[in-house]
């Protein structure tokens, strides 16, 4: 199948690209000195505020007059399963994919004066945790909802359990019981 970008009126993928962006920046954090800090915090920041931008002009281009998805990506990612790359949103996805890139720069310009410990892999995390989120609401395989649900859980568990208050490692475990289950059940029946 050849790469398929319908009613992408960008011409490009812009909804990879925003996705990706925050995994770029955490890519990238993971080579800069833990001892940056202030430098971490304000590049983590500045990835999150560029990704909620680069992210506006979805809302100004979206044809509110269908219900088909807006702004697809499609091409074959691994034929021997008939999985595809296939991104795309609707109406609500889009109101989430929106909300998600700017809470997550607000999120992260708010944690500057909480954060005091291993700020590096928090800021990572949260990148990290961005792109599984964003990845969740754009993806049209189910496969492939699936493997950005579970890049969503991990640094959740992580954000949970290193940099939540009391009893974060009992919500922590807790949290990773719950979603290992869930998860479990999940890829069973997208294998069935």
């Amino acid at each position: 199948m050849q790469p398929n970008f319908g009613t992408n009126v960008f011409g490009f993928p812009i909804l990879s690209l925003i996705t990706y962006l925050p995994l770029a920046g955490a890519i990238f954090l993971l080579f800069v000195n833990k001892e940056k800090v202030k430098f971490i915090k304000y590049f983590a920041f500045a990835v999150a505020l560029v990704d909620f931008l680069i992210s506006i002009p979805l809302w100004f281009a979206f044809d509110r007059t269908t219900w088909h998805f807006q702004f697809v990506e499609r091409f074959s990612w691994i034929k021997a399963l008939g999985v595809e790359y296939y991104f795309g949103v609707d109406g609500i996805s889009l109101l989430l994919f929106l909300l998600t890139t700017f809470l997550t720069a607000i999120s992260v310009l708010s944690s500057f004066n909480y954060i005091q410990e291993r700020d590096k892999e928090y800021y990572i995390a949260m990148l990290v945790l961005e792109t599984g989120m964003l990845g969740v609401f754009v993806a049209l395989d189910l496969f492939l909802f699936y493997v950005f649900w579970e890049v969503m859980l991990v640094p959740m568990y992580f954000l949970i359990g290193i940099w939540g208050y009391e009893r974060r490692l009992y919500a922590a475990i807790k949290f990773f019981l719950y979603t290992l289950f869930g998860s479990l059940f999940m890829l069973i029946a997208i294998i069935s």
